[in-house]
């Protein structure tokens, strides 16, 4: 008769792995204690990572990847980007971050991730496990993913914002919303150029998005020759969203509504 404890025992796990296997676990664990052991023996100083975040976010190239927006509800939704969550990563020093897909079931549609942040430094961590059903959200409704490629880029979307708010959860507050406040000047600032050949460039560039400078013009509310370099900042942000996939020309730009009263030629109030 067998003992109880060894009716209780698990099935073992296998006994061979393989020489890759082996070596990515001890490569994994080693690195780990490393960077606990770099982030005791360097910690951080704040005042070098407020500096370096300030250079940083006064870049152009940065500045115009910091916010998204995109559509939900009927509104608008507007934020911080994961590049710029990277970025402060970088910054604030001794802090790594991760996506993770756990686990992909084809058979129905959906694969497991996990985004994760951890300071390494102070030990606060924020991870998050996710289901990423494989769709993509269309007008008509959703549509089912097979291509592989189209599963890699929806699952990567998806842990991309989980990650984001990971990263943030364990950086300072005040970091964050003084980088956001810096890469918002940095844009209204733009690269040098007057105010009227950055209007211009606007007009040129959502021209060749089929935008007309007059559907530019009801979305902001005014004549281009009052637009503010906020205006122009707010028009980099669509475009980047546009490109991004976050939002759609539609969306952003819909097509004026026409009135009985136009098409007939009737005034407001009379009788055709």
């Amino acid at each position: 008769m067998n003992h109880p404890i060894e009716r209780m025992t698990p099935t073992a796990a296998p006994a061979r792995i393989g020489q890759g296997t082996a070596v990515e676990q001890s490569r994994a664990v080693a690195e780990v204690q490393a960077a606990i052991v770099v982030a005791q023996q360097c910690p951080r100083s704040v005042g070098a990572a407020r500096t370096a975040m300030q250079q940083s976010c006064e870049m152009t190239a940065l500045a115009e990847r910091a916010f998204y927006r995109f559509r939900r509800a009927g509104s608008t939704v507007s934020g911080p980007t994961v590049h710029l969550a990277r970025e402060l990563a970088r910054c604030w020093g001794n802090v790594q971050y991760g996506i993770n897909e756990l686990r992909r079931d084809d058979q129905y549609g959906e694969s497991e991730m996990q985004a994760w942040a951890w300071d390494v430094q102070t030990n606060a961590r924020s991870s998050q496990t996710f289901i990423v059903p494989h769709m993509r959200d269309k007008k008509g409704g959703a549509e089912k993913l097979t291509d592989l490629r189209d599963i890699y880029e929806n699952n990567s979307n998806m842990g991309a914002r989980r990650l984001r708010e990971a990263i943030f959860a364990i950086l300072p507050p005040w970091l964050v919303e003084e980088a956001k406040e810096i890469c918002t000047r940095t844009v209204e600032r733009g690269d040098g150029r007057p105010l009227a050949d950055r209007v211009q460039g606007a007009i040129t560039v959502f021209q060749g998005l089929g935008i007309s400078a007059e559907r530019l013009e009801q979305k902001l509310g005014r004549n281009r020759d009052h637009w503010t370099a906020h205006d122009i900042a707010q028009l980099l942000i669509t475009h980047k969203s546009i490109e991004r996939r976050e939002v759609s020309l539609d969306d952003e730009f819909p097509e004026p509504r026409v009135t009985a009263a136009e098409i007939t030629g009737t005034p407001a109030g009379e009788q055709p």
